[in-house]
Parts: structure tokens; C-alpha cells; sequence
């Protein structure tokens, strides 16, 4: 079978002949090995087009990962020390207690669909009917938070604001006409993303979580939903909390912090959700051997996958993870068995 019944069949828990490849390489890893990180992805199929689109130039770098201070479209100032690494936002357009938001302009609504360069993975349009072509990359609590600054937004939140309710439906409108740009796109498949865990917990209270945010997902996700297109979702940190929150409302692939969630209750959740494996990039990829990468992946695999699909093997690649154990990850993808 071709990649993008490959991918869809392990979506959909339908036995694909093997577990599709996505690769989530940071452009800082790609400037710091250049030819050598090449060599290696290279030799690994990958199942979303990544080849088909070239890098993105340098001096098109977005604002987050542009070396120094910049602005990005929203009026929020970034603060990047490494070249293609995500930096910081450290100055907001909209004042701490939102006494302003009256007078904050938004940008126009960006254009989407056929892109012409690849940034952090393989995001390309549906022209190729071997591929599976996923598309967008929309946040929402993170660009609250980057509007207003975070510890503002968690004040505004727990006071319950009128400003912070008006600046969530505000922002709603904006993701709901940029999703109408990409659904006028051919895609198999629509990435949303917000980190929402700490180490230990969620960030906020999941009653306040279900009560502000879980509509506004339901109405983004359904937007996809009705166009029989899948739902990605990617957080950070330990979310467990909400992931049948997630599962009632539609995502189809979930690529969370595995590592910082407890995974015996994760394992309750094999088989009902397809999972982008996110390897452990504080504790594993960047420190062990080459042999316990493997281990741990081949571990991962059997805790979330079923032999019926469930798995997208991924790996997020930064700089600080050696050549080798970038290698052994995707052998590890490759060499995986029921």
C-alpha cells in the first residue's frame, strides 16, 4: 500500500502493512548537521511528502524562530536564541489587565493551502495521491497567551473578565475563517496544537478548561469533522486528565508528552485514539545510547499501538540529539514488531 492509505489505515485502526513515518525535525538540527541529518532522513521513508516541498530559506525564518527580537503579525515581540529553535514572546500588544483590548486591531486572516517551503515537517497540499497531506498548525490558549502574556491571561481567566471572553470569541472567528482557507485546500488531515500540561497537571482546572476552551475546540474540530477530514492535536505535558475530552470531541491523532503522564491510565486509551508518538526528548533521545532508544521506542509502540494501526512513529529532532540516536530512532520505527 502507498503512504497515504499507510497512514489512514493506522489512523483508523484498519492494518496498515506498516507503521507510517512522520518526521518533526527542527530546522536548528537541520543547521547544525546539515548533510549528515540529510543522510540519515533520507534513507528512512517518510509517509507525508516531506521531500516533496525544499526547506525553508533562512532569511524567511518566522518571527519564533528568527534569531533576536522580532514581531510577529499579531504585534507580539519574540525573543529567539538559537537560529530555528522557538523562542519566547516577550512583550504583548494587549495591556495586562486587558483595559485595551478595545482598541486592539487584528491582523488580516492568513492565507492557506498549497505551501511552498517546509518548515518543521512534511505540511503539504493533497497533489500527490501517494502522500497524506496535512495541513494548518492553529493554536488558541497559546495565542491568548501571547496577546496578553501568560500569567495576565491565567489572572484574567480566574476573575472572569468580560475582556478575556470577548478576546476567546474574537479569536474563535479568526481560526474559523483561516480553517474556511484551509478546507478550500485539498487535505486528508488539519493540525491544531495548544500545551496545555505542566509536568504534573494541567495548567489550568479541568472544570475551568471545559467550561471556556472545550466549546471552542468542538466548534474548530467540527468545522474539520464535517469536511470528513481527520483532527491532529498535539500538547505538551501531562494532560491526562483531558484526553476524553479530546476523544469525545474528535480527534482522530494525538501526539502528547507520553513521558510525563502515567501509563498505565495512557494505556487505557490504546485502541480508541491514534497516537503520534512523541519520544522522550528530556531524558532519552538526547542522553542514552543508540541500543536503549530502541528499547524505549519498541517499549512505547506495544504500550499505545495496537496490531490494528494506532501509530504514527515520530520524533521530535532538535539539536542537542546526536546524530546516532536520531539513526537508531527511525531503525527503531522500521524494525518495530507485533
Amino acid at each position: 500500500m502507498n503512504s497515504r492509505e499507510k497512514v489512514v489505515r493506522a489512523i483508523e485502526f484498519q492494518k496498515p502493512d506498516a507503521l507510517p513515518i512522520s518526521h518533526a525535525i527542527l530546522p536548528s538540527a537541520q543547521y547544525k548537521y546539515g548533510a549528515q541529518l540529510s543522510e540519515i532522513i533520507n534513507h528512512f521513508h517518510e509517509d507525508f511528502g516531506w521531500h516533496l516541498l525544499p526547506d525553508l530559506p533562512r532569511e524567511q525564518l518566522p518571527p519564533f524562530y528568527k534569531p533576536g527580537k522580532h514581531y510577529d503579525d499579531f504585534g507580539t515581540l519574540w525573543y529567539v536564541t538559537v537560529e530555528g529553535r522557538c523562542g519566547i514572546p516577550i512583550e504583548y500588544p494587549i495591556k495586562p489587565d486587558l483595559s485595551d483590548y478595545k482598541n486592539y486591531r487584528w491582523p488580516e486572516v492568513f492565507s492557506a493551502g498549497v505551501p511552498k517551503y517546509r518548515l518543521y515537517s512534511g505540511h503539504m497540499s493533497g497533489k500527490s495521491n501517494e502522500y497524506y497531506a496535512r495541513g494548518a498548525w492553529i493554536v488558541f490558549f497559546e495565542q491568548m497567551q501571547q496577546l496578553v502574556g501568560f500569567e495576565n491571561l491565567l489572572v484574567a481567566l480566574a476573575l472572569e473578565k468580560p475582556e478575556i471572553y470577548r478576546l476567546r470569541d474574537d479569536l474563535l472567528r479568526f481560526n474559523l475563517a483561516w480553517l474556511d482557507k484551509w478546507l478550500a485546500s485539498e487535505y486528508q488531515g488539519l493540525h491544531f496544537a495548544d500545551d496545555w500540561g505542566s509536568q504534573t497537571d494541567l495548567l489550568i482546572s479541568p472544570d475551568m478548561w471545559r467550561s471556556f476552551f472545550k466549546p471552542v475546540y468542538k466548534e474548530m474540530f467540527s468545522k474539520v469533522k464535517n469536511q470528513d477530514l481527520h483532527v491532529w492535536y498535539h500538547s505538551d505535558g501531562n494532560i491526562i486528565e483531558i484526553i476524553p475530552d479530546l476523544i469525545e470531541l474528535g480527534v482522530d491523532v494525538l501526539n502528547c508528552q507520553t513521558s510525563v503522564m502515567d501509563m498505565n491510565k495512557l494505556e487505557t486509551f490504546t485502541g480508541t485514539i491514534a497516537f503520534r508518538t512523541d519520544i522522550d526528548r528530556q531524558k532519552v533521545l538526547p542522553f542514552v545510547s543508540p541500543g536503549e532508544v530502541k528499547d524505549y521506542i519498541f517499549r512505547l509502540f506495544h504500550q499505545l499501538g495496537t496490531e490494528d494501526g494506532g501509530i504514527v512513529a515520530c520524533g521530535e529532532i532538535s539539536e542537542d540529539v546526536p546524530l546516532e540516536n536520531i539513526k537508531a530512532m527511525y531503525e527503531a520505527f522500521t524494525e518495530f514488531k507485533w
